[in-house]
């Protein structure tokens, strides 16, 4: 039996991998289970000082596939401010409120978390 650790879209596995039995089949797999690792760097914000009070939070874990809104614009409830990957779907981010883009404290490739903060408004 042997131990291996695999990295896969950052998620770390631990995978034992038993010898076949004696009819010469090939080696099995277990089935993967979660390591338990350091939790991911969370990204710095990108305009700290001049950051919102208006959070807009991942709805649910994925990959940031674009940003549609830049610091300094003005959005209204409902207009997509990131966009997300999960799953080989997009899934709009959208404004809480009217208001002004304070920072965009996420970038393009970034994976993030459910609950993740994204932006700010102000």
């Amino acid at each position: 039996m042997k131990n291996y650790t695999i990295t896969v879209n950052g998620n770390v596995y631990d995978v034992v991998v038993e010898e076949g039995a004696s009819t010469g089949a090939a080696p099995v797999a277990a089935a993967p289970k979660a390591a338990p690792k350091a939790a991911p760097k969370a990204a710095a914000p990108k305009a700290a000082a001049g950051a919102g009070s208006i959070k807009v939070e991942a709805g649910a874990a994925g990959k940031v596939f674009k940003v549609e809104a830049s610091v300094g614009q003005a959005v209204k409830k409902g207009d997509a401010v990131v966009i997300l990957e999960a799953m080989k779907m997009e899934i709009p981010v959208v404004a809480p409120e009217d208001g002004t883009v304070a920072s965009i404290d996420v970038a393009v490739g970034d994976p993030v978390e459910a609950g993740a903060l994204l932006a700010t408004l102000n």
